[in-house]
């Protein structure tokens, strides 16, 4: 597969959804599609990844994928019948579905049952039969299975990774041509957290209006809904998700399509803005969600509702930030507000710093100052060395913006330990602020001069 060396962060994706019923290969395939896929922030420690979603690449195409649970259209098993209830909701998040059949199995009940539900999305639906293993073979493992009715199946052997580029050709032909078509200016501000922590409440209080139904049962927020507004002659839209759910005794597989709607929001925001109850703190399921915006690139603020309900001392404030902060690390250059939504305290500092927030993600940086700031961070802390070996940075220069993305000319990327990574970012950070957002780097050897 065609993998970049770094990013480009766009404000939406195409997205492919995997789907079919229990023990076709899903998980396979989708593991084998995007194992390759190395961020940026892939050594960043406590990041929390979840492997139902993920982005990839094929031949300059970026996408993402949803890995769907088993679909098991006629249950009342209560745990499968929510499974089958996820999946559909990633089938109508998705631009392409990819229907997975069990081609030594043969057709079943079951496939023509979720074909069934596919027929009626009205999506462009691409067949593949899995554990193809012998090409010879795979006329007859593919045959019945036209009955279907979505045209050509495309055999493959997801754990052979046998005819995948073929198939990836066509899931990308598939694909609309993605454009964020808002305002230059505008800035969309994703609203995250669990049920009951105020997001609704929020929404219809910064726009004045009840837009959103406000109810106190956990999940009334059924999908996400946008609201645009205008405050102090600059245009925002807010984007309210379904709350996401506490960790499930029963089913972790439940647990992890939570997340999907949240990730779906985030993929399209400027800034995502984390909503915690002040009094239970940070979960790890805002953890999570912190994670994904910042592997995302997107900018990222911590609200802390309801702190009308906190016991004041001197210093109870800086504290619970302190805190709040050492617990999502990966993230420290998030700011965080203190807000009581109920008694409109200072909900409308949430605006103030998105806006801040969104500038940052577009600051540029001139190459002449950037070089000036790395050279003197190089003057005040010698940069590491092995084997005789010292890191040698020749340049750097600004190569992208929403996130910063810098990229750096180096002798060998081996000798760029994170420790020292992370000290050039405190660095760029300390002189230029980017407060709400990752700072992304790329190091590039410079030729011959590895040895």
């Amino acid at each position: 597969m065609h993998m970049n060396s770094w990013r480009v962060y766009s404000m939406s994706k195409p997205i492919l959804a995997i789907v079919g019923r229990p023990n076709v290969g899903k998980s396979t395939f989708f593991n084998r599609l995007v194992g390759e896929r190395r961020a940026i922030v892939e050594d960043v420690p406590g990041v929390t990844r979840d492997r139902i979603y993920a982005e990839t690449d094929w031949n300059g195409k970026e996408f993402a994928v949803i890995d769907t649970g088993g679909i098991e259209v006629k249950t009342d098993d209560t745990i499968r019948s929510q499974m089958r209830d996820q999946a559909v909701m990633a089938m109508d998040m998705a631009d392409v579905i990819l229907f997975m059949v069990d081609g030594k199995e043969g057709l079943t009940t079951a496939d023509r049952e979720v074909a069934d539900l596919l027929r009626r999305t009205g999506k462009e639906v691409i067949l593949v039969v899995n554990k193809v293993d012998a090409p010879s073979k795979a006329y007859d493992l593919i045959y019945d299975f036209y009955e279907l009715g979505f045209g050509e199946p495309v055999p493959i052997s997801a754990a052979n990774m046998t005819n995948i580029g073929d198939l990836l050709d066509r899931i990308v032909e598939g694909f609309p041509d993605y454009e964020y078509a808002g305002a230059e200016d505008s800035v969309h501000i994703a609203i995250i957290g669990k049920p009951n922590v105020g997001k609704s409440s929020l929404v219809n209080a910064l726009t004045k209006q009840n837009r959103v139904i406000v109810s106190p049962i956990a999940g009334t927020t059924r999908d996400t809904i946008d609201t645009p507004f205008t405050y102090k002659d600059r245009e925002y839209t807010l984007i309210d998700t379904a709350g996401l759910r506490r960790k499930s005794k029963v089913s972790d597989s439940i647990e992890k399509f939570s997340v999907l709607r949240a990730i779906a929001a985030i993929e399209r925001c400027d800034v995502c803005v984390l909503m915690i109850d002040a009094v239970e703190g940070l979960t790890e399921q805002d953890k999570k969600i912190a994670g994904y915006a910042h592997e995302a690139g997107k900018g990222l603020m911590v609200v802390v509702n309801k702190w009308d309900l906190i016991e004041k001392e001197t210093n109870t404030m800086r504290d619970y930030e302190k805190k709040l902060k050492s617990e999502i690390l990966f993230a420290s250059y998030a700011p965080v507000v203190f807000v009581s939504v109920l008694n409109k305290l200072r909900i409308y500092d949430i605006i103030y710093k998105c806006s801040e927030i969104a500038d940052a993600r577009r600051m540029r940086i001139s190459t002449g100052k950037l070089n000036s700031i790395i050279e003197d961070a190089v003057m005040m802390r010698q940069p590491p060395s092995d084997k005789g070996r010292r890191l040698k940075i020749y340049y750097a220069t600004q190569i992208g913006i929403e996130p910063p993305l810098f990229s750096f000319s180096i002798n060998d990327k081996e000798l760029m330990h994170f420790s020292y990574s992370r000290y050039l970012e405190n660095k760029i950070r300390e002189h230029f602020g980017f407060e709400g957002t990752s700072v992304k780097f790329v190091w590039n050897e410079k030729r011959g001069e590895r040895r």
